[in-house]
């Protein structure tokens, strides 16, 4: 079903086809921590408002492979990170992370304390401004997408219950039954509560998949089937043409 209606105040008419709704918004304030559900959020140019503004690095190491994630510290996944409290234009709110025990910690020299005694490189803390216009350490796109439709599919093809927070999306969407595929999405527009993405690409998977959320066992056959089955594709990353706010509920609009 097509509807043509006046979107964002351009006076264009858009023809939207309604695909589903947003049933979960994700956002991880440090990169390869746990993160937190919420029920609205700003999307920014960057991507969700202080989604990975604070990572982990190795400072011996240039551009994306500097950031320190769970492929090399599973433990990192235990951690569970959280924004407390208002942000400014010159800084994102306080971090608060809580330790596998309860222990609740902030984002400073103790944190990184705890955590180097996981690895045997030496790691130092990163943190970004919310007035940065490029990504912050997100690994390739603004927003990662995925579907419950998705979801479901590979359970079926790996024959075991999936936990979503496997695969670490900002946004899990809700799809009817005969909706369009997320192949479908690539190279044109979503339109969200007051937002507009751009679908880029797919999501080429890697081992973090592998890594159980809650136990942090590892279990390779679900990346094998994502590759043999799937080409190591699932979920789509989009970029932002409008900034606006989010919110669970919202309905989604291919345009």
């Amino acid at each position: 079903m097509y509807l043509n209606q006046t979107y964002g105040g351009r006076g264009t008419d858009l023809a939207m086809i309604p695909i589903g709704e947003i049933k979960n918004i994700n956002r991880y304030p440090v990169k390869s921590l746990a993160g937190e559900g919420l029920e609205t959020s700003r999307i920014e140019t960057y991507g969700l408002y202080g989604d990975r503004s604070h990572a982990f690095i190795d400072e011996t190491k240039e551009g994306w492979s500097s950031y320190m994630t769970a492929r090399q510290i599973p433990d990192l996944l235990s951690y569970k990170a959280m924004f407390i409290g208002e942000g400014s234009a010159q800084e994102f709110p306080k971090v608060n992370v809580v330790a596998p025990n309860g222990r609740s910690l902030n984002w400073d020299e103790d944190l990184l304390g705890e955590l180097q005694a996981y690895s045997n490189t030496k790691m130092s803390m990163l943190s970004y401004k919310p007035n940065n216009q490029d990504l912050l350490a997100m690994d390739t796109g603004s927003i990662l997408i995925i579907t419950d439709a998705s979801l479901r599919k590979l359970e079926e093809i790996w024959g075991k219950r999936l936990d979503k927070r496997r695969f670490r999306a900002n946004l899990l969407v809700a799809v009817a039954d005969n909706s369009l595929s997320e192949s479908d999405w690539i190279g044109k527009r979503l339109i969200i509560g007051s937002a507009e993405l751009e679908v880029t690409m797919y999501c080429e998977r890697c081992s973090m998949i592998t890594i159980d959320p809650d136990t942090l066992e590892r279990d390779k056959s679900l990346l094998k089937k994502v590759n043999e089955e799937m080409n190591l594709n699932f979920g789509v990353y989009a970029s932002v043409n409008k900034v606006g706010q989010v919110s669970v509920g919202d309905k989604v609009f291919l345009a």
